[in-house]
């Protein structure tokens, strides 16, 4: 998938390298919390978050105004979905043949106009502060979870702007850094073994890795890096070896009857690769795809290579996930860090619309997600919620709690201080069953 670069020249990387100390190549331990749930319903076992880099034009998307004045409503034209009274744009045809399987959160508002701000609230379920790096929704939920020790428990397509945060290096994620092509086998750095590297070989530097855990033993046994590099030592060897860690990679041991639906479009493929991980046991997996900062040409872009698709991969993904029996047991959150303003500016040819927290849209699937509805909503001009309206902390303490994890535990810092999982969201109960 190409790296996209936003116009405040951010680009869409995560910015903790993996090498061969980081990745998330740990087993975590379970946490058992389901007493601070208040209800007792099934919960998700594994979630996939999938971040729309740039911030997509909700007005030409989920919540599109047909009725407003030229300069709002743009060119796109809604279409019915299949469930009825839920409109989308004409350019998500495949999504719309299968909108009882999501819910669309309209009237999301926040205030973080600047890219990385918003990507950062988007992604913790916590506005930035300078004092405090939040931990993103992956490295939570693996903290919260179950995981296999011959599997990586949290995976990023082909990156994330989500990071371990203040919960320490051994839960940042696994970037595979590259997307996988169609038919074609998929290796990632750090599970494959390439360049003539052999089992015997990595078994040699397992050795080394023990004699190393020695020397560096006596070290401070608060450090975070150390606990990553001594659990890293620990498992690195059984990921690496592990057939059941690089099948789950390779999507062309996917059937073609079930790999065509997906298409060949990176994001496509990315979300393919997404479904085997959940099938394998991965506990989360990010998709990162860019290239929504649409100033200009946003109807051009949009209708030729963004929708599309996005209608591919995503439709793809529902029913993939559905035909495997995993959406039940598998939350789906997407989103972008914004929408796009409601009027289109006009400094080139073709119009394009700016950044604009106020109103934007999230999609919701999977788990105890009741698909098939609209939550929130805009006005005439989508310029701002229609009543109340939810802010992104809402949306994603929900999430947390479609997985069974309680967004108002607190987990401790180094230094010792409290801090709760999402800090101002409120769960939003009619979005779950």
């Amino acid at each position: 998938m190409a790296e996209y670069q936003t116009c405040d020249r951010v680009r869409r990387r995560d910015f903790i390298k993996i090498g061969a100390v980081a990745g998330g190549l740990t087993l975590t331990h379970f946490l058992r919390n389901a007493a601070a749930i208040e209800d007792s319903a099934p919960r998700a076992t594994s979630g996939i978050f999938i971040n729309l880099g740039g911030g997509p034009s909700h007005l030409d998307t989920f919540d599109l105004k047909p009725e407003a004045p030229a300069e709002y409503r743009g060119t796109f034209d809604p279409i019915a979905t299949n469930v009825p009274g839920i409109a989308i744009s004409e350019h998500l045809p495949k999504l719309a043949a299968q909108a009882d399987k999501f819910a669309i959160v309209r009237g999301v508002s926040h205030t973080l106009a600047a890219h990385e701000l918003g990507s950062r609230y988007v992604n913790t379920g916590n506005r930035p502060l300078a004092s405090i790096e939040y931990p993103g929704i992956g490295a939570v939920v693996t903290k919260e979870s179950e995981a296999f020790s011959d599997l990586p428990p949290f995976v990023a397509i082909p990156n994330t702007p989500q990071r371990a945060g203040f919960l320490g290096v051994q839960y940042s994620p696994l970037n595979t850094t590259q997307t996988p092509k169609p038919g074609a086998p998929f290796s990632v750095r750090g599970i494959s073994l390439g360049n003539g590297l052999t089992i015997e070989e990595v078994e040699r530097r397992q050795g080394l890795l023990r004699d190393l855990d020695r020397t560096f033993g006596a070290l401070h046994e608060d450090s975070q890096l150390l606990e990553g590099l001594d659990r890293f030592s620990q498992q690195a060897f059984q990921i690496i070896t592990s057939k059941r860690a690089r099948e789950a990679f390779d999507v062309s041991r996917e059937s073609p009857a079930f790999a065509e639906p997906f298409g060949k479009e990176p994001f496509g493929q990315s979300c393919l690769m997404a479904t085997r991980l959940i099938e394998a046991g991965v506990r989360f997996v990010t998709i990162n795809f860019g290239g929504w900062d649409t100033h200009q040409q946003n109807f051009t872009r949009l209708k030729t290579r963004l929708l599309p698709a996005l209608d591919t991969g995503l439709a793809a993904l529902f029913n993939g996930l559905s035909d495997k029996g995993l959406l039940s047991t598998t939350a789906v959150l997407v989103t972008g860090e914004f929408g796009r303003t409601p009027k289109i500016n006009s400094r080139a040819a073709e119009g394009g619309r700016d950044h604009y927290p106020r109103c934007m849209f999230m999609l919701a699937a999977g788990g105890r997600v009741r698909g098939g509805q609209v939550l929130g909503g805009s006005d005439e001009t989508a310029s701002q919620p229609a009543g109340h309206g939810y802010s992104p902390a809402d949306v994603i303490a929900t999430y947390y709690r479609n997985m069974g994890i309680d967004p108002t535990r607190e987990f401790l810092t180094n230094s010792g201080r409290p801090i709760m999982i999402v800090r101002d969201g409120q769960v939003i109960d009619s979005l779950l069953a």
